[in-house]
């Protein structure tokens, strides 16, 4: 696991609210990976951003250390000003080798999130790994981690309780916004028709909350989360024209400056002047400092769900122990398993060779010899050679695999 490499950006060293700072617009992000990955000879990449985390996940010989990051994230064009960059990478946590699998690990096994026991994170961390796949970032090496990965997380879910009664930060933010007393009929505008929207929607709709607009830059994902709730259904652009008024904000998209400016807000109010409340579950948060401080706003942000986080930890204490043998018991398989595939892969030029061989036998080396022959020979001498031909090309595969299984 020697190339196995992972730059992490989370919430254990850096605050929340600068986090979304690391984030990269989906828009832009394949071609920056794509930049990066021909910039640093990186043979396979792929990103992962959330609520609470930014990783750079990668298979390459480059040393990952504070110089590399720094070069890298420079290469990438986020943004970012001096003071900015040094504090995210003096926050950074940089793996390699089974150091690096067993952080992917824990991470897909929420054991390094915010909320542990959430299970979006495997979600998450698939489809980022998916993305990247398709826009031809990944290869073979990341496809068997992704499934270890992947593997490793559905046990520690199915044999441990560390999911038992799950919360996640979605939850936690329902919690918060219930705490508020809104009523049923109350006005939801939802900005962004995502996973994180698309579930505390279910919790709205459970609990009969029925009065909703949903938002979104593409209208048809608007109009399927709309119909699900029996709502109406826009285009974000529409959001400056909207004069129904509201009482809720659910906002989470990826863009990377605030939504909901002092301007909007303004706007959407229409007028009212009671108090409101904003759920912005964006990194970064989609909501600017400046409607924060100047209208009365019951604000719920990730940020804010810290302390409910550490004693979800607390109580799960004992799970997370059972956890760690799984995730040791799934790198110890690993390994050999990956050693394996790389005699497979060097292995795959043998059946060509072999037949090179046997081509430049009979048509040159031994041509004459075997013009002479009569047919019966002939026909003898290929399937002597043909059977030889299979046995030079599984034999060795099989010798490497029983010195693997005996060392």
């Amino acid at each position: 696991m020697k190339h196995l490499k992972v730059i992490a950006f989370t919430h254990k060293q850096i605050e929340l609210k600068h986090l979304g700072k690391l984030v990269i617009c989906q828009e832009n992000l394949t071609d920056k990976l794509q930049r990066v990955r021909l910039l640093f000879d990186i043979p396979e990449i792929f990103y992962l951003a959330t609520c609470n985390r930014v990783e750079f996940v990668m298979a390459t010989a480059t040393p990952v250390n504070r110089a590399f990051a720094e070069k890298l994230v420079t290469a990438l064009e986020i943004g970012l000003c001096a003071e900015h960059l040094d504090t995210f990478l003096d926050g950074a946590c940089y793996y390699e080798d089974n150091e690096a699998l067993n952080h992917l690990l824990r991470t897909s096994c929420s054991m390094e999130s915010l909320v542990v026991g959430e299970k979006e994170i495997l979600a998450q961390m698939r489809k980022a790994y998916e993305q990247c796949k398709e826009a031809g970032l990944t290869g073979d090496y990341m496809r068997m981690v992704m499934n270890t990965v992947v593997k490793t997380a559905k046990e520690v879910y199915t044999h441990t309780n560390i999911s038992k009664n799950p919360i996640s930060v979605v939850s936690l933010a329902y919690r918060k916004l219930k705490d508020l007393k809104q009523c049923s009929n109350a006005r939801v505008l939802i900005i962004g028709a995502g996973e994180t929207n698309r579930n505390i929607s279910k919790y709205l709709q459970k609990h009969k909350f029925s009065n909703f607009a949903v938002f979104n830059r593409t209208l048809s994902k608007a109009e399927d989360l709309a119909a699900d709730l029996d709502g109406e259904a826009h285009e974000i652009a529409e959001l400056k024209n909207y004069k129904q008024g509201f009482d809720v904000i659910i906002t989470c998209t990826s863009c990377t400056e605030p939504i909901l400016t002092k301007e909007l807000y303004e706007s959407l109010l229409n007028g009212e002047t009671g108090k409101k409340t904003i759920v912005d579950l964006a990194v970064p948060n989609d909501t600017a400092p400046e409607v924060l401080v100047e209208y009365p706003v019951n604000f719920i942000e990730v940020q804010s769900l810290n302390e409910v986080a550490k004693k979800n930890m607390e109580e799960r204490y004992q799970e997370l122990v059972h956890a760690e043998k799984i995730i040791n018991q799934n790198i110890a398989e690993f390994i050999p398993l990956l050693k394996q595939r790389r005699i497979e892969v060097a292995m795959r030029e043998v059946p060509e060779r072999i037949k090179e061989i046997r081509q430049t036998a009979l048509n040159s080396v031994f041509a004459d010899e075997v013009q002479n022959l009569d047919k019966e020979s002939r026909e003898v001498l290929e399937k002597v050679i043909a059977y030889m031909e299979k046995k030079y090309i599984s034999v060795p595969m099989i010798m490497a695999k029983e010195i693997l299984i005996n060392s």
